[in-house]
């Protein structure tokens, strides 16, 4: 009791003190306070006070990682609470456990450090094939031993369709090996960083495509061998005639925009959101962000009503997860207006009226005059329920009457 009443109010004293004292604790904001120290890592990683080349995609999305599991830990713990509370006779052991900063947090059986570790194992795996094959650093041969360890020894692979968010958090991939195609390709840029060989990447239609910085783009396309060094590192995509890398060439590569590492963390972040949205919506088929805008021009949509009695049934743990990437994805791109939009619409959907008008105001103030048009009748109705939400807080009952 004493600590808790001396911990000072800064923000980072107060949430490292949380994280450090903490163990097995009844504190009911210890998860918030772990959440809040996520993304201020988070934050600080992408700060845009940092040049781009100084920023680790393992460690910011190792921090993606850590808040979305200490959040769905906050919901087992409240759930515990609840049926503990439900349930007087029955005795609910909390899950909680002590560490004593982010980075010792346990991830999937793992900390943020000891992730960040297995990046440097797996690295030293192929100096150790590199080794064993008496083979020297050409840029060939290297590849070839990254592919053989991450795909073959280690069996890392693309699941067929993405469905499972599991497949698009670094540290649940780096553990099954089931990952989307991002982040097989920042697992292959970390461990290639590692053995000091740059690797960049663009996206390209559909895919992500990365390759070694050359000064030579015509030695990528070299076939030797029966193939290409572009296509040692990009796989199948390459030799597929309905896919856009089959047709890139020397000339095409040099055309296309280099990603960012801040560009290539977003990504991952975009696919966080479509992913967990989608999950969120399941169990109404058809139901897109922007359907609550349908009933401006169609008022025989099933999602028309939006004065609350029609609410589409989403889940909320699932939406709140694609929220927090969405903020997050928000501080990489403040001045994505369309993001900012979609932004909103999950607030509404969240029921949280007051922020989607904030948010959806701000979209409107850039966004072309035909689209605001759309837009204004459903802000302003979202200002009604607002005011009705406010009004049945206060003990009020029946709907709202305004003259």
């Amino acid at each position: 009791m004493r600590k808790h009443k001396n911990r000072r109010l800064s923000f980072s004293t107060w949430a490292s003190s949380a994280l450090a004292t903490m163990r097995n604790s009844p504190h009911p904001n210890f998860h918030q306070e772990v959440l809040k120290v996520a993304r201020e890592k988070f934050t600080q990683e992408i700060s845009f006070q940092s040049k781009d080349k100084d920023i680790s995609l393992a460690k910011a999305l190792l921090y993606v990682s850590a808040e979305d599991e200490a959040f769905m830990a906050f919901n087992r713990e409240k759930d515990a609470r609840s049926l503990q509370s439900e349930r007087r006779d029955t005795s609910v052991k909390s899950n909680a456990q002590e560490y004593d900063s982010l980075e010792a947090m346990p991830l999937g059986g793992k900390s943020i450090r000891e992730w960040l570790i297995e990046l440097d194992t797996i690295a030293e795996e192929v100096k150790a094939e590199l080794v064993s094959r008496d083979i020297g650093c050409h840029l060939v041969e290297v590849l070839e031993a990254v592919n053989l360890v991450l795909f073959k020894s280690r069996g890392f692979n693309r699941p067929p369709v993405l469905i499972n968010p599991k497949n698009s958090y670094l540290h649940s991939v780096l553990s099954s090996g089931c990952g989307s195609a991002i982040l097989l390709s920042i697992i292959y840029i970390e461990v290639c960083r590692r053995l000091h060989l740059t690797v960049v990447g663009s996206r390209v239609g559909e895919e992500f495509l990365i390759w070694p910085q050359s000064g030579n783009p015509e030695e990528l396309f070299k076939v030797t061998s029966g193939h290409s060094l572009f296509g040692v590192v990009n796989g199948r995509c390459v030799d597929d005639p309905r896919s856009k890398a089959s047709d890139l060439s020397s000339n095409s590569l040099s055309g296309l925009d280099i990603a960012t590492n801040r560009d290539i963390i977003g990504i991952a972040l975009a696919n966080l959101i479509r992913l967990h949205w989608k999950r969120a919506s399941r169990s109404n088929h058809g139901l897109m962000l922007m359907s609550p805008l349908r009933p401006v021009c169609d008022g025989n949509d099933k999602f028309s009503n939006i004065d609350g009695s029609n609410f589409p049934l989403v889940r909320p743990q699932d939406l709140r997860l694609a929220i927090m990437a969405s903020e997050r994805l928000l501080i990489l791109q403040p001045h994505n207006w369309a993001l900012r939009r979609d932004h909103g619409m999950m607030l509404y959907y969240s029921r949280e009226y007051e922020a989607a008008v904030q948010e959806l105001s701000i979209y409107m103030a850039f966004a072309p005059e035909e689209e605001a048009g759309i837009l204004e009748p459903f802000v302003e109705k979202l200002h009604l329920l607002r005011l009705e939400s406010s009004w049945k807080s206060l003990g009020h009952k029946g709907p709202l009457r305004v003259p």
